[in-house]
C-alpha cells in the first residue's frame, strides 16, 4: 500500500506503489546483499525474512502478495544466488594478471634458455597459486559458492533442484573458461604447449587446477595449517630454494604434467623483444 510522504510544499502526497516486479527485485537484491556481507551457510535459516523486508524498504503486504509463503521467497532467492554465483572474487583477475607481468618483467633474462624459461614458469606458478589460494580462502563469495553446492545436494528432486543445478553448472563453465584462457595466455607467452599425447585442452588443465585448489581450501577450513604450511624446496627446475605452499606444489605438478616447450617457437632476439613488449604494454580489456 502506498504511504503518505511530505512534499516540498508541505502537502503530503502518495508514494508510488511498487509493481510486483519491482518488489521482487528489491527483496531479492536486499537478500543477496545480506548474503554477500555475511556469507551463506548450508541453509538459508540465518536470513530473516522480516530483516529482508526492512532492508528492501518495501511494504509487507506487497511482499506477501508476491510470496504468500516464506518458502516460496527462499526458493526464488536460492535460484537467484545460483545464477549470480561466483567461485571467488578476482581469482585470475587483474591482481593475478599483474603478478604474472611483474614477475616475468623481473626475469626477462630467463627467456633466453629453455631451462630458465621452465624456471620462470615454475616461479610464476609458485607465486600465482599462493595468491589465488589466499583470494579463494578468504573470499565470502567462495564460501557462499561452496554452500550453494552443499545446499543443492540436500534439495529434493524437482524444478528447484533442476534450476539450481543448471545455474551452478553455467557459473562453473564460465569460471573454468576464464581460468583456461589465463593458462593458455601464460603458456603461449613462455613458448609452451599442451602435451599432444594427452589429447587434452586448457579447460581440462583449468578444471584440475581448480579442483585441487578448492579441495585444499575446503580442507583448510577445518585444518588451518594447510593454508600456512610451506616447504623450502627447489622443484620443477627452479633456480634456487624458495617457500612453496602446498597449493603451489599441487598446481605446478598439474601444470608441468600438461605443458611442454613448444618446438615450433624459436627464441631469437625478435621473439624475446616481442615478449618483453607484451609484458610492458597496457593490459587490453
Amino acid at each position: 500500500m502506498g504511504q503518505d510522504t511530505p512534499g516540498l510544499s508541505g502537502v503530503t502526497r502518495r508514494r508510488r506503489r511498487l509493481s510486483d516486479e519491482e518488489t521482487g527485485q528489491r527483496m531479492l537484491g536486499a537478500a543477496i546483499d545480506m548474503v554477500s556481507r555475511a556469507g551463506l551457510t548450508v541453509s538459508l535459516e540465518h536470513i530473516s525474512f522480516e530483516d529482508v523486508i526492512r532492508e528492501a524498504g518495501v511494504a509487507r503486504s506487497a511482499v506477501y502478495r508476491r510470496w504468500p509463503y516464506k518458502d516460496l521467497f527462499f526458493s526464488d532467492l536460492l535460484r537467484e544466488l545460483a545464477r549470480s554465483a561466483t567461485p571467488a572474487t578476482d581469482a585470475r583477475g587483474e591482481a593475478a594478471v599483474e603478478l604474472v607481468r611483474r614477475v616475468a618483467r623481473e626475469h626477462l633474462d630467463w627467456l633466453r634458455t629453455e631451462d630458465l624459461r621452465r624456471a620462470l614458469l615454475a616461479e610464476l606458478v609458485r607465486q600465482g597459486a599462493r595468491q589465488d589460494f589466499d583470494t579463494l580462502h578468504g573470499s565470502t563469495e567462495w564460501r557462499t559458492y561452496i554452500a550453494l553446492h552443499a545446499t543443492f545436494l540436500s534439495l529434493e528432486d524437482g524444478d528447484l533442484r533442476d534450476d539450481v543445478r543448471d545455474a551452478l553448472a553455467q557459473s562453473e563453465r564460465g569460471f573454468v573458461d576464464r581460468i583456461s584462457r589465463s593458462w593458455q595466455h601464460l603458456a603461449e607467452l613462455l613458448g609452451y604447449r599442451l602435451r599432444p599425447e594427452l589429447n587434452a585442452t586448457f579447460e581440462t588443465l583449468a578444471g584440475l587446477v581448480l579442483a585441487s585448489m578448492r579441495g585444499l581450501a575446503v580442507t583448510a577450513l577445518s585444518t588451518p595449517d594447510i593454508a600456512t604450511a610451506h616447504l623450502r624446496a627447489r622443484p620443477f627446475g627452479a633456480t634456487e630454494d624458495a617457500e612453496w605452499s602446498q597449493t603451489a606444489l599441487a598446481v605446478a605438478s598439474i601444470a608441468f604434467a600438461f605443458l611442454e616447450p613448444d618446438p615450433s617457437v624459436a627464441w631469437d632476439d625478435t621473439r624475446i623483444e616481442r615478449t618483453r613488449q607484451a609484458l610492458e604494454s597496457p593490459v587490453s580489456d
